[in-house]
């Protein structure tokens, strides 16, 4: 059995990438607002500073920074999965061990993470982030997909005053 350690950091900033056990499909999508409130409802039991997050059809990606004292990303994640995949009632294809484990098969197990170790390297993790539709030909510019924190990043720099970080 593999042995997947996390590094503990608390108040970090990590990337994640996070993927539907079967590539190519649209759950997520198409049951955004379940995805939403599933996100809604575990940033308010864990709270999560959401540097950048995109959802494409079939993964997410997102930049978060935890509380002080807090490195339990895993458990965000956990909540977040369990939570739309009750809400939306989806399956995937499940083995024998996913139906002892009671899993729906929706998500792969595991997930990719990244401790940001720089500002430089946050600001490419925010930018792959937000390029990600453009990569897979959803569009032709990040602020056309619907589905990302661009929206909010743009309207917070165009209600900015001049001169501040962030301004239009």
């Amino acid at each position: 059995m593999p042995n997947y350690r996390r590094l503990p950091v608390p108040g970090a900033t990590w990337f994640f990438t996070v993927n539907l056990a079967q590539r190519g499909g649209t759950a997520l999508t198409d049951n955004l607002d379940l995805l939403r409130e599933a996100y809604r409802v575990t940033a308010a039991e864990h709270p999560i500073r959401c540097d950048a997050m995109v959802v494409l059809p079939d993964h997410i990606h997102a930049v978060w920074t935890l509380p002080p004292g807090d490195a339990d990303f895993s458990r965000r994640w956990q909540k977040i999965k369990a939570r739309f995949t009750h809400a939306t009632g989806l399956r995937g294809i499940q083995s024998r061990s996913m139906v002892a484990k009671r899993e729906a098969g929706l998500w792969q197990r595991r997930f990719w993470d990244h401790l940001i170790r720089s500002p430089e390297e946050e600001r490419r993790a925010i930018a792959h982030c937000l390029a990600d539709p453009v990569r897979h030909g959803l569009v032709t510019l990040a602020e056309d997909w619907p589905f990302s924190t661009i929206h909010r990043d743009l309207r917070l720099a165009a209600s900015a005053p001049p001169g501040v970080k962030g301004a239009a």
